[in-house]
């Protein structure tokens, strides 16, 4: 257990408070709160005595008296909103400034009528039916501390739901703003995608620093997919490099569905990605891709388990780093394999690529399965710049830092290209370049 007394009973008078600001339409929300609180309470935050946090310190966030963050969406114009959502052609969207649903600058013009997109707290009030049937039904909070806080005290988010058959063309970007405060201050995002049987939708999440302070963002995303539906999901993570970032996406997917992810990882100080699937019925398939840029003295600490409950399920795992400057990778990924698993087809890879002696990663590729009857590997690999590839350019007339530049793109660039999405795959070819040189 990790966080001193005064800091606990700042989270236990929070929400204590926010409790009794609970709307009527959310009672049936407190009973799983109240768990997960005391949860909270009992697990504390994790340490690097957690086998799961061998290699992540979060102390530099246990010890901080974060406050809830305030609204405060003054002097974000529909400009500034625009410049961080990357696309100002993106028609469907949904605007969160710290935490909470900003309407006026949110556009679901292009959504059918049967396809729902709104604040998540909207529906959780009763404005949709069914989503007491999924909220906190999937991403643990009785064994995951962040969660158990997330479900505590989340505020808002964002609800869509796909009915059976829906297919949706255009994407459906979901923005986290973070602006200024007086005080150090924490938001609690929450995110509920529900797509029934044969739908089909692609979601971009995005979490942006609008000003360059310390703040905490502990957000949970929880996707639910019926017989043969197919769900992509971007997740974008454009922090303040000040900020601490730590995020849940779990999955559950039904037989035949299929699932895509393309996470990148670009700020916050310390950063904490844990992704989790479960392939629960047969014949799906699951795919994770992952990048993740550090430089200075950032962290970024990324979490997969793939569990593989049926049999004839496929899923593949890559995830590529680049670390410069004094910077620290985590990639702990998991395949397991269930007894009842047979014919599973499993791949899982991580790459990195040092750029500098104080650069480092812990790497940590597993396997665990239950059933003979399976096709599975995991690799893991750890290097510098290819001295030969750099010779060969520098006596093309390519300088030293061009050279290095080129190779670093070229690494990376394995992942970026993998993004369906053309707008957003453009846009991150033209960040990695920028940033890179």
């Amino acid at each position: 257990m990790m966080a001193t007394v005064d800091v606990m009973d700042l989270y236990r008078t929070q929400f204590d408070r926010f409790e009794k600001g609970l709307r009527n339409g959310q009672s049936w929300t407190r009973d799983i709160r109240r768990q997960a609180i005391s949860r909270f309470f009992d697990m504390g935050f994790p340490t690097t005595g957690n086998e799961e946090w061998k290699y992540t310190s979060v102390a530099p966030i246990a010890k901080v008296p974060f406050q809830p963050a305030k609204h405060q969406p003054d002097g974000l114009t529909s400009q500034s909103v625009l410049r961080a959502a990357l696309d100002a052609k993106t028609e469907n969207r949904l605007v969160f400034i710290n935490g909470y649903y900003a309407p006026e600058h949110s556009s679901v013009t292009r959504l059918p009528e049967q396809i729902l997109a709104g604040s998540l707290t909207a529906a959780m009030g009763g404005a949709v039916a069914g989503v007491d049937s999924h909220w906190a039904r999937y991403a643990s909070y009785q064994e995951q501390a962040f969660v158990a806080l997330n479900t505590a005290l989340m505020k808002d988010g964002a609800f869509i739901y796909l009915p059976q058959g829906a297919v949706l063309h255009e994407p459906i970007h979901l923005l986290y703003l973070s602006t200024g405060q007086d005080e150090a201050s924490a938001s609690y995002p929450r995110n509920l995608i529900v797509a029934e049987s044969n739908s089909q939708v692609t979601v971009v999440e995005s979490y942006v620093g609008m000003d360059d302070e310390a703040y905490f963002t502990n957000a949970v995303t929880e996707v639910v997919m019926g017989e043969n539906a197919v769900v992509e999901h971007i997740k974008l993570q454009r922090e303040s490099r000040q900020a601490f970032h730590v995020a849940t996406l779990q999955i559950h997917q039904d037989s035949g569905s299929s699932f895509l992810s393309h996470s990148v990882a670009l700020g916050g100080v310390l950063a904490r990605n844990d992704l989790n699937a479960v392939l629960d019925g047969e014949g799906c398939d699951c795919t994770l891709n992952g990048l993740y840029l550090a430089d200075g003295n950032q962290h970024v600490d990324h979490h997969t388990r793939v569990d593989h409950v049926k049999p004839h399920c496929t899923s593949r795992e890559l995830y590529k780093g680049v670390l410069a400057g004094k910077s620290r990778g985590v990639f702990n990924g998991k395949i397991y394999v269930h007894p009842d698993a047979r014919e599973t087809d499993a791949k899982q890879t991580n790459k990195n690529l040092l750029l500098s002696e104080g650069a480092s990663i812990d790497t940590k590729p597993q396997l665990e399965i239950y059933n003979n009857d399976v096709k599975c590997s995991h690799g893991s690999s750890v290097g510098q710049l290819d001295p030969n590839s750099l010779f060969y350019l520098r006596s093309r007339g390519i300088g030293l830092e061009e050279s290095r530049a080129l190779l670093t793109y070229a690494f990376a660039s394995e992942v970026v290209g993998r993004i369906r999405l053309e707008r957003t795959r453009s846009w991150l070819e033209e960040t990695l370049l920028t940033r890179l040189q």
